[in-house]
């Protein structure tokens, strides 16, 4: 079963409820946890573990071969992203946007644009007892995380085909990343918090897993600061609430400490383990 935690917005407690859901469950059955979140992966601060592999990730990005080109025009015309230009006797290649689709260089008449790796990122696995965490991190300056995503998920479904559960840490929002991360999900947790701000980015993450068609519950962390505005949403639009975890000044300071929660606080414990519970009811 794989499982997505996402949220309409950073800073909700995606990281924090992934580790310790997964470290929860990997103390009964074969987990994996994957962090996503590519552009700044954290979950390996909570975690150790012995190295299984360590990758390079690259991606293919057409390379203009000056002497082979006739200068036909076409590539710029087949491109749907406006990553091949022409500028008069110039064929300029923008590898930011370039969305490896190929198109350029099996379209052009002349062979002119061969393909060629570039470095995308790394993707580091670690195994823990029955946890394996996986790490994919974008490298510096590089602008497009999906396909990061995408080779980290194909890592998963190729090692990790037997384990009872995949947990997926997300990026934040609900951009091409968060979609990319969640849309082979079997179920998503959205997790959020009880202000304006958090019900406003929770509807966004609600309305794109509905539109996903992926099955979805909420998890609600620092629940006693702002309202209860957020449990009236839930109840108007039919949303299972799965937890509650409580605004602790005091986990809030384990955490940064790079403490696992679950194992300090029976409150946490006891949300996680109400996850549990409705994840072995569905799966």
């Amino acid at each position: 079963m794989r499982i997505a935690i996402a949220s309409g917005k950073g800073g909700t407690g995606k990281t924090t409820l992934a580790v310790n859901l997964a470290l929860k469950l990997a103390e009964n059955h074969s987990t994996a946890l994957l962090d996503l979140d590519v552009e700044e992966p954290n979950s390996g601060i909570f975690l150790s573990g012995q190295d299984v592999q360590n990758l390079r990730a690259v991606r293919m990005v057409p390379q203009w071969d000056q002497k082979s080109c006739s200068l036909c025009g076409k590539c710029p015309t087949h491109c749907r992203y406006n990553a091949v230009i022409r500028l008069g006797d110039y064929i300029m290649v923008l590898p930011e946007l370039c969305h490896s689709c190929y198109a350029c260089s099996e379209l052009c008449p002349d062979n002119a644009l061969p393909m060629q790796e570039q470095s995308l990122g790394q993707i580091r696995h670690l195994r823990s007892g029955n946890l394996d965490f996986v790490e994919s991190r974008l490298d510096i300056g590089l602008e497009q995380a999906s396909p990061l995503i995408g080779q980290a998920l194909d890592y998963a479904d190729s090692h990790f085909e037997n384990h009872k559960y995949q947990i997926l840490d997300s990026p934040p929002g609900t951009s091409c990343a968060m979609i990319s991360a969640t849309k082979t999900a079997d179920y998503a947790i959205l997790i959020s918090e009880p202000t304006p701000f958090g019900l406003y980015d929770l509807s966004l993450a609600v309305e794109t897993m509905r539109h996903l068609e992926i099955d979805f519950g909420v998890v609600v962390n620092r629940w006693g600061i702002g309202n209860s505005d957020i449990l009236d949403y839930l109840d108007k639009e039919h949303i299972t609430l799965l937890a509650k975890i409580p605004h602790n000044r005091e986990i809030a300071k384990s955490y940064s400490q790079g403490e696992i929660l679950y194992q300090s606080f029976p409150e946490v414990d006891q949300a996680i383990c109400m996850i549990i519970r409705h994840l072995e009811g569905i799966a």
